[in-house]
Order: structure tokens, then sequence, then C-alpha cells
């Protein structure tokens, strides 16, 4: 019924990573002022840095977060450099050195900070796990020597990288909460949407399950907004952009 402008897309996920990993804690906001969370996605084809704010607002012990700023890191994904590992820690460093830049010096300290790889490093552990150890083992070192807080860096699985997206989603259509007249945050009243989320190989569709009974053992189970949530994903091989196109073109040329 709704579909999201490709722009909040592609923010979405990486707002279910702050939702589901720092806003959940209780960081203390010692000076008052924005307390702020770096998330780098390291997708197949690029990393973006994202920088996300929120204050000690919260609805049902979660917290209220907004996306701020972004800087696009420069080169290929993180899975192009698995001949020369600190090359992809290298790439980092501007971006990092932005957001030094961004957030106040007073604050880095208390910012934390993560890495989620997604698709072509999963396929990297698979086929080549020193050499995909070797990224991490790069990244992480880059990491850990700037201000922030680091958190870690993983590759995410398929399922948590799914359900991050459907948080983010409905996260944006609020879904888990609305602002009354009084701007005060209370329950939005409405269900949650399923996502498609379509790749280059391959389609996931994540929906919520209502009933216990119906949850898979390998379903994610979610605590947010006082509520919890159990979801899972379908995969659909063969489904992602690259198989559509190469039918678009037999078609074509038949």
């Amino acid at each position: 019924r709704e579909l999201l402008p490709p722009c909040l897309v592609i923010v979405a996920g990486l707002t279910g990573i702050v939702l589901l990993c720092v806003s959940t804690k209780d960081v203390p906001n010692v000076l008052g002022f924005f307390q702020y969370g770096i998330v780098l996605d390291a997708g197949p084809s690029r990393t973006i840095l994202f920088i996300y704010q929120w204050t000690t607002t919260k609805a049902n012990k979660t917290g209220v977060i907004k996306g701020c700023s972004s800087c696009p890191v420069q080169g290929p994904g993180v899975s192009s450099y698995s001949d020369s590992p600190q090359k992809a820690g290298k790439s980092l460093e501007p971006c990092l050195n932005w957001a030094q830049n961004e957030i106040p010096a007073e604050q880095h300290s208390r910012t934390p900070l993560y890495l989620g790889a997604t698709a072509s490093m999963r396929q990297l552990n698979l086929t080549n796990p020193i050499l995909s150890d070797g990224l991490l083992a790069a990244l992480t070192g880059t990491l850990k020597s700037s201000p922030f807080s680091f958190q870690g860096a993983q590759i995410l699985s398929s399922p948590d990288e799914e359900a991050f997206n459907w948080v983010a989603v409905n996260y944006i259509l609020e879904n888990f909460f609305k602002y009354d007249w009084r701007g005060q945050l209370v329950p939005s009243g409405k269900g949650m949407a399923g996502v498609l989320s379509v790749g280059g190989t391959s389609a996931q569709l994540t929906s919520e399950l209502e009933e216990e009974k119906q949850a898979p053992k390998e379903g994610v189970r979610l605590q947010l907004y006082g509520q919890t949530h159990r979801v899972h994903t379908r995969q659909c091989p063969c489904h992602g952009t690259e198989q559509l196109r190469s039918r678009l073109l037999s078609v074509l040329i038949r």
C-alpha cells in the first residue's frame, strides 16, 4: 500500500541498527546535549558512514532517534580489498575525520561506533574465511584508533540484516508510535508493514508473525517500544535485479 522513496529505503536499515543496538541502552547524557551514534554500512558496492542523534526522550524504554548527516566512503565495497586489507581500513579514515568535525569533541568518547558488513562479505566469508577475517581485523584496527567508542565490526547474517530493515521501515512509517497534538509520544495503533527487499541476486520478504505457534525457529524476536515482535524472513532466490534484467534482455532479444 505504501512505497518509500529510494533515499529513505537506503537510510532505513541503518536506523534499525541504531534502534536495536544503541538507543535501547541507558547512555548517560552528562552534558544535557544531543547524544550521537555512528554506523558504517559496509555494502557490496560501497561503504557509507551515518551519524544519528537522540536525546533522553524515550517511548516505552526505547530511544527516539533521527539521522543528521552521512559521508560516502571513497572507493568500492570493503570486500573488494580482499588482496590488500589495510587499504580497506585506510579508506575509512577521511569519513572518520569528517565525523570528528560533525560531532562535538566533548562527545567523541561517548559516541558508539558500529560497522555492519552485508551480502558481499557474507559471500567472501563462505568462500574464503581467512580473507574475510583479515578484512574485519583491518577495519577494526582503523575504527579502534578513532576517538569514538568502538562497539564492534561484524558481518551481519541475512536474517539480522532484514530484521534491521523491517524495524527501520516501520519506524519511518510511524507504525511503532506517533506524536499526538500535544507533541507527546503515543502508540500509533497501526499494524506493521511487511518489507520486500530486492538485492542483486535474490529478494527477501520480511513480515511479523502474529501467533506464537506461527513463529519459525529461525525467526527473530525483537523487544521495541514496550512490545514484542516476532519477525521472519522468507528468501526468494534468483529474484534479484540481475536476474530480472537478464530475463528482460532475453525477452527483448527474442
